[in-house]
Formats: structure tokens, sequence, C-alpha cells
């Protein structure tokens, strides 16, 4: 069985694509067949990847939106583009930016994704979907059909704040839409373990959520390395092996592989 992993937050530079290139080139490593959505419009996953111009890929997941909307069929593996023997990119663009618009009036529009996934589930032991920064309908979609939502903050004050309205939306999202849906947990990313400032912000959360949401006790800790491999196109596992972000990523790995599908 399959298991489809929503990484969310609608405040923007909280590494949620680190985490979704990282996390799925670590699944993939433990021989796990991984399929990375990027439903972001800035296509930062995508270009990630090294495709640095995706407004020319020839398809992307905003044709197979378009095509669930219209009720189309969708070919055999449209758009997706394999990275290595275990890992999928379904990719992006800024063509992604307007399909709101085409879902406003559009039947169960909080679904339309969830049809596709039901459709390419089989195929895959883990999907991944990196949200794009809002709590709008592409973000909805994507926690409408996710069995679990995997939150990444970063150890200050603002990122933190925004938590209780994300957590309001996915606890509305399962309520009405997906009662299937759980926390994966709440992720520390660019932590300085340094500052009193950083510890202080990582005990708040663990006292205020850490009761009823689970908090991973992995830390992505702040690395030079880590904020380049966006830069570079390349997973940290490839450009920093042996660095303190690739062994904080390879125990949320595990993490999520003892989790289970």
């Amino acid at each position: 069985m399959s298991k489809v992993i929503a990484v969310a937050n609608q405040k923007g530079g909280v590494g949620k694509t680190t985490t979704v290139m990282n996390l799925g080139a670590g699944l993939a490593g433990e021989e796990k067949k991984v399929l990375m959505i990027d439903l972001d419009p800035q296509a930062s996953l995508t270009l990630s990847m090294g495709y640095r111009e995706p407004d020319k890929l020839e398809y992307s997941v905003t044709d197979i939106l378009i095509r669930e909307v219209n009720d189309e069929d969708i070919p055999d593996e449209l758009g997706i583009i394999h990275i290595t023997e275990y890992l999928d990119l379904l990719p992006s663009n800024i063509d992604l930016s307007a399909i709101e618009v085409s879902m406003v009036n559009a039947m169960s529009r909080e679904l339309v994704l969830r049809s596709y996934i039901e459709i390419v589930r089989e195929k895959y032991d883990f999907i991944l979907i990196d949200c794009m920064p809002s709590l709008g309908i592409l973000t909805v979609n994507a926690l409408a059909c996710a069995d679990s939502v995997l939150v990444p903050v970063q150890a200050a004050y603002l990122p933190v704040k925004g938590l209780q309205q994300l957590i309001r939306t996915i606890h509305t999202v399962k309520r009405r839409l997906n009662s299937n849906l759980e926390f994966e947990g709440i992720l520390f990313t660019m932590v300085d373990r340094r500052t009193l400032y950083a510890k202080s912000i990582v005990t708040n959360v663990n006292e205020v959520y850490g009761k009823s949401i689970p908090v991973f006790q992995i830390e992505i800790p702040i690395s030079v390395k880590a904020s380049e491999i966006s830069m570079v196109a390349k997973t940290i596992y490839d450009y920093d092996p042996k660095g303190k972000a690739a062994n904080a990523y390879t125990e949320l790995t595990r993490e999520v592989l003892r989790h289970g599908c």
C-alpha cells in the first residue's frame, strides 16, 4: 500500500522543497518507488531537480489537473520525468498559477488531484507533494488526497506564528474532505542549536502542539550546503553526503519508513 505525504506550510522559505527532494531521494535510496509532485507555480522543486526552464516542458502537473477538470483521459505517465530508477518527478511551471481560476467552477474542485492520485498511487510506495506557500485550492487539493501531512517549520518566531492557521486548515480538510488525513509530524528546519532563541522556539512548539500533533525529534540543522542544493540541482546526498544535513535527512527518511506505508 502506498503512502501520500503532503509537505505543506503557507509560510515560504521554511524548507518545503528541500525536504521533498531530500526525503524523496532518501526513500529512493532505500529502493522505494517515489513520485514527487511539484504543486507550486514557482516550480521550485522542478528547478531544484535541474529543469531550469520549466515553462518549456511539454507537459506538467497543470496538464493533469486540466484533464481531470475536463474529465478527459490521461495517458499513462503523462508529464512524469524519470530521475532515477526509483525516483520520478511530476513538474510544474507558471501555467499552474492560472489553474485555480479554472477550478473555481469545477465540480468537486477540492478533489481534482485526488482523482489523479487514485490512478497512479498503485505504482509507487510514496508520493510526496510539494505544496505552494498558501492555503488556497491547490494546497487543499493536496491535503484532500494525502494520507498524512508533514509540516516543515523554521525555528523562528514568524514561521511558528503561522502554525495555528495551518493546523486549523488541516483539521477542516480532515473533517470535511479527507477523514483519513493524519499528521506525519512537524519538522524543524534550519535549526541553529547554538542559540537560545532556536532552543526556546523548539521548546515552545513542543509544549503547545506536542501533545496533539507529532513533532519529529529529528531537526534539520542550519547548513550552507543545504541552502545551496537548489542552485546546484543536487540532493544533499550528492552534494554533501557526509554533512550534518545529510545525516539529518537520513534519520528523517528512516523515521518516515518506520511510520510505514
